[in-house]
């Protein structure tokens, strides 16, 4: 046999390399790193939707100098919004939830901001659509918000409940949290004082957007 031969049959290929798989030093930092940034925005994205707006302070009898109508049979709830403010979506869900469980006995309005800046459709916006599809409700232009301000309402979202007399019985939000729906303390509270003009609280925070500072809640 040839020596030819003899090496083309002892001839194997060689093994490749296998590529270096360690763990590197700084590819552990750098997923230290991203995981700290995960964590903070996570963070700070909390804080923002748990941070309730500013709050102003009801007034404890019905305004007089309202133009809105109040019910002299019924309690009669308002609700302060800003139409641009995407958190104010939740509000209003869980606007319709009370209602559907008030059982009619309550008048609900939904006051909507208009700067005088804005044009007049500026409060035809998906939330003002909302409002009104829900039986029972009625909804306005706050112009300038006057009534806001005649009801201490600062953050779109805002809840103010008054008996039939016209006393003030709740004041404050009816979610848990910036475009959180679902329970909340204040949903449940609305719901006793309308069914048996008692709850376990008669303030409570409001998440949302400022309702006067229209540059600070989500644009067209």
């Amino acid at each position: 046999m040839s020596a030819n031969l003899r090496a083309s049959m002892n001839w194997a290929p060689k093994p490749k390399a296998m590529p270096d798989q360690r763990i590197r030093p700084v590819h552990v930092v750098i997923g230290l790193v991203w995981l700290a940034a995960v964590l903070a925005c996570s963070v700070l994205l909390w804080r923002y939707k748990s941070a309730p707006g500013p709050a102003g302070a009801a007034p404890p009898h019905w305004p007089i100098e309202s133009t809105i109508e109040r019910s002299h049979d019924e309690p009669t709830l308002l609700l302060f919004a800003h139409p641009w403010c995407p958190c104010t979506r939740a509000s209003i869900g869980e606007l319709a939830v009370i209602l559907s469980k008030a059982n009619g006995h309550v008048k609900a309005h939904v006051l909507f901001d208009r700067p005088a800046s804005e044009s007049d459709d500026w409060t035809q916006t998906d939330l003002w659509r909302s409002a009104t599809a829900i039986p029972g409700v009625t909804a306005h232009v706050d112009d300038d918000g006057v009534e806001a301000h005649r009801f201490g309402a600062e953050t779109s979202g805002h809840v103010v409940l008054y008996d039939a007399s016209g006393a003030l019985l709740f004041a404050g939000g009816i979610t848990n949290a910036r475009g959180h729906a679902g329970d909340s303390e204040g949903r449940r509270a609305v719901l006793s004082l309308i069914a048996t003009g008692k709850a376990n609280r008669s303030v409570g925070p409001t998440f949302g957007c400022t309702i006067d500072k229209p540059e600070l809640a989500e644009k067209r």
